[in-house]
């Protein structure tokens, strides 16, 4: 059952990074997905006039978290809050700021009165997390599924990755992805250099250029989309396996060869 209670606000960060504000009108009370900096969140908190509760951390890298003491600062100072609960991997509680709850995958657990699923996404990093709220049909996976791509695998392996994609996928089609950053133009870029036929990436690439034209983000994506037109996505593909020159490869294979491609890109 869809919660029409919800609203995600999108908010650009840093250069290219992306936070989000999770909004639940049936309480009051929100919360927030990854801290790059303060500012862009304080804005939007006091604008909304709400209480945050909690803070998801989804992974250790420092344009995920580095925003976090100033926030919290801001909340119990300028925005006389009470601290909000800081929320983390487990397996990541060594390298993240100090954590309030620490979580692993296949934990529930309910932010601003929502319920959630937690997902482990390793391949970007080793203990990175994703954020699946069902009543909200959204999933914020950060640096592991992007639009039109994926992050680099700085610590896990193609193997890794291409599993935790693969449980992405299977996802309600009509679950909308919150991811990290706004890479979509240099993902469509490389995408079409994969040299498949394919009318869905033709018309998200015009769509991409419109909006990015317009300044307008690209994220978040339906999950739908991404299934169409995401390549890392789309490793057991047969069209695109013939399109790479790869047709007798295996999944695993291919998403090996597309990430070693993108490296290179």
């Amino acid at each position: 059952m869809v919660n029409s209670s919800v609203t995600i606000y999108t908010l650009p960060c840093l250069s290219d990074n992306y936070a989000y504000v999770v909004y639940n009108s049936a309480n009051g009370t929100a919360a927030i997905v990854d801290v790059p900096e303060a500012g862009p969140l304080v804005d939007k908190i006091s604008e909304l006039n709400v209480p945050i509760t909690d803070i998801f951390l989804t992974h250790h890298h420092s344009d995920h978290v580095d925003g976090l003491a100033d926030l919290q600062a801001a909340l119990t100072d300028s925005l006389s809050q009470a601290p909000a609960q800081v929320i983390g991997a487990r397996a990541d509680a060594h390298r993240l700021p100090a954590l309030d709850r620490s979580v692993s995958p296949g934990d529930c657990l309910t932010l601003c009165g929502i319920e959630g699923d937690i997902y482990d996404v390793s391949g970007h990093t080793l203990g990175h997390l994703a954020l699946h709220l069902p009543s909200a049909r959204a999933v914020f996976t950060a640096d592991s599924l992007m639009a039109m791509g994926c992050g680099r695998l700085f610590e896990g392996s193609a193997a890794q990755m291409w599993h935790s994609l693969q449980q992405l996928r299977s996802l309600p089609k009509d679950t909308w992805v919150y991811s990290g950053h706004e890479y979509t133009t240099s993902n469509m870029a490389f995408t079409q250099s994969l040299g498949e036929d394919n009318p869905a990436i033709a018309a998200r690439a015009a769509q991409i250029t419109e909006d990015r034209a317009a300044g307008r983000p690209t994220v978040p994506s339906p999950l739908a989309l991404e299934l169409q037109t995401n390549p890392f996505m789309r490793a057991d593909d047969p069209a695109l396996k013939a399109a790479m020159g790869m047709p007798g490869s295996t999944a695993g294979q291919v998403f090996a060869e597309i990430r070693a491609r993108k490296d290179k890109f």
